[in-house]
């Protein structure tokens, strides 16, 4: 940590996270996505102005702050690896959310970010947009299909994640220093002292 970051203004907050793996394909066929719905992979990759508002919007209620306070050039080396794909779904012809998928690992796909924009949440697009993600991560027969959620996410996140067929792995307790300059909330019962 350089002297800079030691010097940030930061506020902690008390996350548990919950580490999850799928090791075959879902059996069951997808509930397909609602008519106006669409999801496109972003080709060749996606532009770091793209990406940030696709995960700022996304993030902006559930604590994403890594890759907010991450810098342009570290983003822009992560969505130029051949690797790394984000795919975005559009409502209406305009962005409703969308899911990285991060092939990098020898172990297996990860399903770094996946999300729906504020005002898709609520309008049955979750779980067949998620069916997406995990049909299109096994398209490409990985040795497993990975993902986390914690408790700054939405309440639906883990539960959805399990109904999909993702078993849990571990939860540990992980305190996160949020920069404050980002303008994030931190959630009360969140809070760290």
């Amino acid at each position: 940590m350089s002297a800079a970051e030691a010097r940030e203004a930061t506020v902690t907050a008390a996350v548990d996270v919950t580490f999850l793996r799928m090791d075959a394909p879902p059996e069951a066929p997808a509930r397909p996505l609602p008519r106006g719905a669409v999801v496109a992979r972003v080709r060749p990759r996606c532009a770091v102005p793209f990406y940030r508002f696709l995960y700022n919007t996304v993030g902006q209620d559930y604590l994403w702050w890594l890759r907010r306070a991450a810098p342009d050039a570290e983003i822009a080396a992560i969505l130029s690896h051949p690797g790394v794909s984000v795919h975005v779904l559009y409502v209406g012809g305009q962005p409703a959310g969308f899911y990285e998928l991060d092939r990098r690992s020898a172990h297996g796909t990860n399903l770094s970010y996946f999300g729906l924009m504020p005002f898709a949440i609520g309008n049955r697009l979750g779980t067949p947009f998620l069916r997406h993600a995990i049909d299109t991560a096994w398209a490409e027969k990985p040795r497993a299909l990975t993902v986390n959620t914690c408790t700054a996410d939405h309440p639906r996140a883990l539960p959805g994640y399990l109904a999909a067929g993702f078993r849990t792995l571990r939860t540990v307790r992980e305190l996160w220093p949020v920069p404050v300059r980002l303008g994030l909330r931190v959630p009360d019962h969140l809070r760290v002292g």
